[in-house]
């Protein structure tokens, strides 16, 4: 009889373990240096921050860094596919578009990779929110406001969450924010930005459910 209760107990703690691996709610980060960490250890990210804050906090919750510095729109549509495949995530935080936009990249080119990886998550089912990227403003006004209102236009025709640009709170706030090349946040910076994207990315977590 014991033998019977500790195997029956051993069947109940395995369908337990079974049941909170499949609750797990994903989500994929594509991006670019911003997330990637240009500079730091992939321990330093403010996605490895956000990993560490939800095991604590919210433990069925999983993110996975799939940004790779350098990515452009182009290398990120290119790459969902098998990011998909590989991970089968809930939701997905796009934040792509700031190397197009420093190499002067076709905005148009830019728009039509953009609504292709939020078409292709969504024929997956996956729920899907768009980070607001801005450049640099000597690289001139109007270009600027055009590449900030690409972002706009984008999320309201496929109607997808727009997420504010997470570095610019960061450069008004304090130089000690941003390293020395003017683009990439700091070490210090990271847990700013899981602060700053944590409510929106729990919101979209949310929704992925």
């Amino acid at each position: 009889m014991k033998n019977f209760l500790f195997k029956l107990s051993l069947v109940v703690v395995l369908l337990l373990s079974i049941r909170t691996v499949s609750a797990n709610v994903s989500l994929v980060v594509l991006g670019d240096s911003l997330s990637a960490g240009y500079g730091l250890s992939s321990q330093q990210t403010w996605v490895a921050e956000l990993q560490r804050r939800w095991q604590q906090s919210h433990p069925d919750y999983a993110i996975i860094n799939a940004s790779i510095s350098g990515e452009t729109t182009t290398g990120g549509l290119r790459r969902l596919e098998g990011i998909l495949e590989r991970h089968k995530p809930d939701a997905l935080f796009i934040e792509l578009g700031g190397n197009d936009g420093l190499r002067g990249f076709n905005l148009s080119t830019v728009r039509a990779n953009l609504e292709q990886i939020i078409d292709q998550a969504r024929a997956e089912g996956v729920k899907v929110a768009l980070s607001q990227v801005m450049v640099p403003p000597n690289y001139g006004q109007r270009f600027a406001q055009q590449f900030t209102g690409l972002y706009e236009d984008i999320a309201k025709e496929k109607n997808v969450p727009l997420i504010p640009f997470f570095m610019q709170p960061l450069i008004e706030e304090s130089s000690d924010y941003v390293q020395n090349d003017g683009i990439h946040p700091t070490a210090e910076a990271q847990p700013k930005i899981a602060d700053f994207l944590e409510p929106h990315l729990l919101e979209l977590l949310q929704r992925a459910k």
